[in-house]
């Protein structure tokens, strides 16, 4: 008789179970980032709830500025946090993709950039839900340039150590 599908492996363990906690370990920090992002999308981190903190440390740093400067400053900040989020994000979704695969693969990069789009499509759609936040193309442009962005300095990185690997190698052969 065979034990049942869904039975503990030999030694122990699920198999089931095991691939979960490999896929955990991988996917964590990305899990944790995305959570980080949705709490970031809720009302206390819109625009009037951030000009209470932002606009007042810009006003001590910058005390000749004008108001119409600081406000304007507070939106690039504003913005660059869509791209800084997102850069984050496409990062720690492509160490999920590629961790246990050596090399870099081009498919990786637009597999993590369609996923982080995907997420900052949702996150603007929940956003025009919550009082005092809007959905905006313009953000998840943003946040898909913040994640671009990543992908494009990661793959330039993983070419020029690779670069570097290959001009090692043929330097240590005898001639």
């Amino acid at each position: 008789m065979s034990a049942p599908a869904n039975a503990p492996a030999v030694g122990g363990t699920n198999p089931r179970t095991n691939r979960f906690i490999t896929w955990l370990k991988r996917w964590w920090p990305a899990l944790l980032w995305a959570v980080v992002i949705s709490v970031l999308s809720t009302r206390a981190f819109g625009d009037a709830h951030t000009s209470r903190l932002i606009l007042p440390l810009l006003h001590w740093l910058f005390p000749a500025a004008t108001e119409a400067k600081l406000l304007l400053w507070h939106h690039l900040i504003r913005k660059s946090a869509h791209i800084l989020e997102y850069f984050v994000f496409s990062l720690l979704i492509s160490r999920a993709i590629r961790l246990g695969h050596p090399g870099h693969r081009w498919r990786w990069t637009l597999v993590a950039i369609g996923v982080l789009t995907v997420y900052a499509m949702l996150d603007e759609y929940h956003q025009s839900f919550v009082p005092g936040r809007t959905a905006a193309v313009r953000d998840v442009l943003l946040d898909v340039a913040g994640g671009a962005t990543a992908q494009v300095l990661a793959g330039l990185l993983a070419f020029w150590r690779e670069e570097r690997r290959r001009a090692t190698v043929l330097a240590s052969k005898p001639d």
